[in-house]
């Protein structure tokens, strides 16, 4: 078992090595991009779980009551405290604070999602930059050399390779995952504005 890890590992290293130097970056923006993918999955799951309808969060509203955070924990609940949590007990004032809880809760969604559309995007762009270095090394090594050493035009050509598959590699899934999150915050947004039209009635 150590024996295989030891080979998967030395394969990998190998696969870097063979990239050059961009295959450094490109890790770099796959980690980071991935990090705020898996942030914004879990965020948008716990909004989803526990929630209430918005029959629910007008009862809470009228009594002035926070709502169970173990029976209760999605997104129209997350509105509803935070309304509770700055209402002020006058009725013009309180319908400003709700559109204004609104605006921070939608405002909120949005974090991360432009940097990950941003960052997915990048990576294609960073690999045919290594596909560039690459053939330029290709070329100087033909200059020296001629055609007749394919040994060695084969690194620059696999540095070549490499980097633009990488790059597609970090992109592809990088692109589905950014619309994937933009629609489940758009999906979120809708929601969260129509209990708050709702509950402003109900203030």
């Amino acid at each position: 078992m150590t024996r295989i890890f030891l080979d998967h590992i030395c394969r990998i290293e190998n696969y870097f090595a063979a990239g050059g130097m961009v295959m450094f970056p490109l890790m770099i923006v796959s980690v980071l991009m991935w990090a705020l993918i898996i942030n914004r999955l879990f965020f948008f799951r716990r909004l989803y779980r526990k929630d209430m309808s918005r029959k629910k969060a007008s009862e809470y509203v009228k009594a002035g009551e926070f709502p169970d955070a173990g029976k209760y924990s999605g997104a129209i609940v997350l509105l509803v405290t935070g309304f509770l949590q700055r209402r002020s007990g006058r009725t013009e004032v309180d319908r400003f604070i709700m559109d204004e809880t609104v605006i921070v809760m939608i405002s909120s969604l949005d974090r991360y999602l432009m940097l990950i559309g941003v960052l997915a995007a990048v990576a294609p762009l960073l690999g045919l930059l290594g596909t560039v270095t690459g053939m330029i090394a290709t070329f100087d090594i033909i200059s020296i050399f001629g055609t007749g050493n394919a040994k060695a035009m084969a690194g620059g050509i696999s540095e070549a390779l490499i980097t633009t598959q990488t790059g597609l590699l970090v992109a592809i899934p990088g692109l589905y995952m950014s619309n994937f999150l933009n629609s489940r915050a758009e999906s979120l947004k809708q929601r969260i504005s129509s209990v708050g039209i709702y509950l402003r009635q109900h203030v």
